[in-house]
């Protein structure tokens, strides 16, 4: 028989008068807790992409165990936030414009130094797409380019216009929807260098923007393979879980703050297009969306800008490699949204899902500032792709 968290807790209460069976309740009640936190990883997808993860990415095959005092999704995203370690990265920065006038900061890691791939035409590239009002100097950012790096590959983060230190040209900032500047981007990146694979790796909001670029532009997405860490499969119902009372005090109020933040920054501009005291009044995404973000970007509703930024339905359209990284518990992207049945039927798209992790968090180890489940994802899954082109497109029906 196994006690409840409660009952165990009230037969501990009851020993504590007996000094000897202290140690034991406490073990007791350490081995209930261990044990309920771990969780076996579960794979939604083609059985030869699965197959391909297991021999190449061996991570997905492990049973996911978070950090026993980080409890919770909403801890988990807390405690990445606050602990999280800062690899160190030297970046080359890069302004490109666009064609309506505008211009993208690009932060580069050229990793002239790789032994593996020491010619630059060839050596490939990792695309990142950092989360919602996130840039270059993120954590997550960061642990990423240190996986690529190490494995001989070249690393440029797409900082969202407004959000990478640079001036507003034009009152345009981003949004999911919105694909025209990731496109310009890669266009750049496989102009400089043709012959150099480029994988795109999106986090949270950036992994819709991935999804998105990837589903409209089928075949003609310059990229060989996708991953996205934490994205909200459907904007509706993420905004719906950020709105609920704890979620709306720990994360959307910061965040919105932060969407504010930008457009105050870059207020002398976007007062062109916009009612910027309106918008700074703003209490919730949703309503940073409905006020700033829609009318922005010609959308009549918040509603209609959510169904057009949502990326489940758009799987289908895809025809590169996807891996996508999932928790159960993530307050951002709640689990009634997971595209479960629509993958089942993709051979080129593979949901990985864990029952614990959080929000762009899955710490592990009783100090996590360091690398965890989520980085040892990325390395493997980069290095699968670049290194096994054949296997992996043989293993998704893709044609050469």
């Amino acid at each position: 028989m196994i006690l409840s968290a409660v009952e165990l807790w009230r037969t501990c209460r009851e020993c504590v008068s007996r000094p000897y069976t202290v140690f034991i309740c406490s073990l007791a009640a350490a081995l209930y807790y261990l044990w309920g936190r771990k969780c076996q990883v579960s794979h939604r997808g083609h059985k030869a992409f699965s197959a391909f993860l297991h021999k190449h990415c061996p991570v997905v095959a492990e049973r996911f165990s978070p950090t026993p005092w980080c409890w919770g999704g909403r801890l988990q995203t807390l405690v990445c936030a606050l602990l999280k370690s800062r690899p160190p990265a030297t970046y080359r920065n890069e302004l490109i414009r666009t064609a309506d006038g505008g211009q993208i900061s690009l932060d580069w890691v050229d990793n002239e130094a790789s032994a593996t791939y020491p010619e630059s035409c060839t050596r490939p590239t990792v695309l990142i797409l950092p989360g919602l009002t996130g840039n270059s100097q993120q954590s997550y950012v960061l642990h990423a380019i240190s996986q690529a790096t190490r494995r001989g590959y070249r690393c440029v983060v797409f900082n969202n216009r407004g959000v990478g230190g640079e001036e507003l040209l034009t009152p345009v900032t981003y949004c999911a929807a919105n694909t025209s500047d990731l496109g310009r981007v890669v266009q750049h990146v496989k102009g400089l260098y043709p012959y150099a694979p480029v994988l795109g790796a999106g986090v949270s909001l950036g992994g819709m923007l991935l999804l998105n670029y990837l589903a409209r532009k089928g075949t003609e997405s310059g990229m060989v393979a996708g991953l996205t860490i934490s994205v909200p499969w459907n904007a509706h119902k993420s905004s719906d879980s950020m709105e609920e009372p704890l979620n709306w005090l720990l994360f959307n109020k910061y965040l919105t703050r932060g969407l504010c933040r930008a457009v105050i920054r870059h207020r002398k501009v976007l007062e062109k297009v916009a009612d910027i005291d309106y918008v700074l009044k703003a209490q919730t995404i949703r309503e940073f969306d409905e006020r700033f973000t829609a009318v922005q970007f010609g959308y009549r509703t918040c509603t209609d800008y959510y169904h057009d930024a949502s990326p489940d339905k758009k799987l289908p359209s895809t025809t590169v490699p996807i891996l996508c990284l999932n928790a159960a518990d993530d307050p951002f992207s709640p689990q009634n949204a997971f595209p479960l049945t629509i993958v089942q039927d993709l051979p080129n798209v593979a949901l990985l899902l864990t029952a614990h992790g959080g929000h762009i968090a899955f710490l592990q180890g009783l100090f996590p500032r360091g690398e965890s489940y989520m980085e040892r994802l990325f390395g493997q899954f980069v290095q699968a792709v670049f290194e096994h082109p054949a296997q992996i497109n043989k293993a998704c029906c893709i044609k050469e």
